[in-house]
């Protein structure tokens, strides 16, 4: 059994939260908020302690790994902290806005021996265990590129992780906030980044990757609401990829091999891919 503390109180956190109580190898102590009144409220829905204050929750001796759903900009210092004080890190995505960060990040968990993940979730779901699989048994044969998106259509309509994306400006939203990290990069793009890895390592290992091809449309406030890219890896593989705001990009992501595709129709929400 885990003992896990959650920093922030966001929808995702309430998610998590949530999600907690239907695992049985982790146990929901506390959680931590910047303000008492948000701390003690989600508390006292969780069945947990509240905390005021990040860093009190990390120093808490109960804590065995920490939970990170708080904006991205503050997401290097809380997770370094925590990984100094020996606790396990589980960080919301984007885990850090540069590659620094990051990787100071990977050594202070190596340093210190314990698990630093960044939470994409879509990772751990059955239609890309599947996928993996698919690749494994060579059944597109050898894998030479793939496109994936990730659009605003559909957030426009649904309530995607507690909030919805409006098309429409919002000046104050983190997600506009270039000092909150905002942006269509870190907040979706980080998505086809991460997927697009994850492929070129089933292929063969890869050292470095170029980022070519590279098309970006920024709005007034300073942030990214278009973004395109293509990257090729080192191994010969290589990945279209967009992240949107504004644009009807869907989610949708489609693997090319020399002896056929596999295409997934919503990648991050969960569909089932099929081969063509």
């Amino acid at each position: 059994m885990v003992n896990w503390g959650i920093i922030g109180t966001g929808a995702i956190a309430r998610a998590f939260a949530i999600s907690m109580g239907d695992s049985q190898e982790s146990n929901l102590v506390a959680v931590a908020s910047r303000t008492r009144k948000n701390a003690d409220k989600f508390a006292l829905k969780q069945n947990c302690i509240g905390i005021h204050g990040y860093k009190e929750l990390i120093d808490n001796s109960q804590i065995e790994a920490v939970y990170i759903a708080t904006p991205h900009t503050s997401h290097f210092e809380l997770a370094l902290y925590a990984l100094n004080a020996k606790k396990s890190v589980l960080c919301e995505k984007p885990m850090t806005i540069n590659a620094t960060e990051t990787m100071v990040l990977i050594d202070s968990a190596r340093r210190n021996k314990v698990l630093l993940m960044e939470a994409f979730m879509y990772r751990f779901h059955p239609q890309i265990i599947k996928v993996i699989e698919l690749i494994n048994k060579n059944e597109i044969g050898k894998i030479i590129s793939m496109e994936t998106y990730f659009g605003n259509d559909i957030l426009t309509s649904l309530n995607f992780f507690g909030m919805k994306i409006r098309k429409k400006i919002n000046k104050m939203h983190r997600l506009y906030n270039k000092d909150l990290g905002g942006g269509a990069i870190l907040d979706l793009g980080c998505y086809t980044v991460s997927f697009s890895t994850l492929i070129a390592s089933l292929i063969s290992k890869f050292e470095n990757v170029e980022v070519v091809n590279k098309k970006k449309e920024i709005c007034v406030t300073g942030v990214d609401i278009n973004s395109y890219a293509e990257l090729k890896f080192d191994n010969g593989f290589s990945s279209k990829i967009g992240a949107s705001f504004t644009k009807n990009l869907g989610r949708k992501t489609k693997i090319f091999g020399n002896k056929g595709e596999i295409s997934i129709e919503d990648t991050w929400l969960a569909q089932i891919p099929y081969i063509i």
